[in-house]
């Protein structure tokens, strides 16, 4: 029996209007009764690239990577999970879950029928298009892994900061938090377009809920199944490339990169991105895409 829809908010196109640096053109697509939003830039015939998104950011986070790989052919696809971006967002956080997300955006990715996509996560990208790459590895190419962790039950206690954080702000401040976690100073006119897909408290709760999926125990929801991930990553066979930032507490450079680096056979030594904090998306957005572009062939 399939639950009723949720109660959803929708962020007014307005919001999305001449935001600097993201001159892109949204696609939408319905699922499970939900409009989903993402970008698909470049040749359709192009060797795709999927980027999944974090916690609290959207699309917008990918902007600086996708020109290069546009220019040098690539079919760029970025999805907004549920709750974020161009998405639309329920209400409710007791509706987000880790299945949910990994779901939803499978079904947008379905629909695309994508062959040989390189697959590019950061943040809760990670467990959730890790995911998506493991289940649907026919159609993966390569891997390029940032900043992220498949969460079993351990956590830094940079997480742990930030998760109590978030547990006693409901009302996310997106902006604010992209800003501090980020070694660039961004105008205000950039730190206002990560806050624009979410004007009020009832549009952050996908926002307000994602630090509290994350598995801090190994029985919590969510913790076997990324530990079967984690399982599946161990007879990898296809390229990989692990990118960590020096500047992150949340996922700490070396070590949280080399975990990948020994978990995946094909990964090889570490990237060290420097000068960049947990969002090296904005901080070194055009440099991540020239190691894709050099090293992902």
């Amino acid at each position: 029996m399939n639950s009723p829809a949720p109660e959803v908010f929708r962020t007014p196109d307005a919001r999305f209007e001449n935001l600097p640096g993201y001159d892109f053109t949204p696609h939408y697509l319905e699922v499970d009764g939900l409009r989903m939003h993402y970008l698909d830039e470049g040749p359709m015939d192009g060797s795709p690239v999927v980027c999944f998104h974090g916690e609290p950011s959207w699309a917008f986070l990918y902007r600086k990577m996708l020109p290069p790989l546009v220019a040098a052919g690539r079919r760029v696809i970025v999805p907004d999970y549920a709750g974020f971006g161009r998405s639309d967002k329920p209400t409710d956080r007791r509706w987000y879950s880790f299945d949910r997300h990994s779901e939803l955006v499978a079904k947008v990715l379905g629909a695309l029928e994508l062959e040989q996509a390189t697959v590019v996560v950061q943040d809760w990208g990670g467990p959730i298009g890790l995911r998506w790459a493991v289940e649907h590895e026919p159609q993966v190419g390569a891997l390029m892994v940032m900043n992220t962790g498949l969460f079993t039950g351990r956590v830094s206690k940079g997480f742990m900061a930030w998760r109590n954080f978030a547990e006693k702000n409901p009302d996310l401040p997106v902006g604010f938090v992209i800003q501090s976690a980020t070694t660039t100073e961004l105008p205000d006119e950039i730190v206002a377009a990560y806050d624009a897909p979410f004007p009020t408290p009832e549009s952050k709760a996908g926002a307000a809920q994602f630090p509290l999926l994350v598995p801090i125990e190994e029985d919590a929801p969510g913790a076997a199944r990324m530990l079967e991930i984690t399982d599946q990553l161990s007879r990898w066979n296809k390229p990989a490339l692990v990118a960590f930032s020096d500047s992150d507490p949340v996922f700490p450079y070396p070590k949280s990169g080399e975990l990948f680096c020994q978990l995946i056979p094909t990964a090889g030594e570490q990237v060290r991105i420097e000068g960049a904090a947990h969002f090296l998306q904005e901080d070194r957005g055009e440099q991540l895409a020239a190691e894709l572009l050099s090293r992902l062939n």
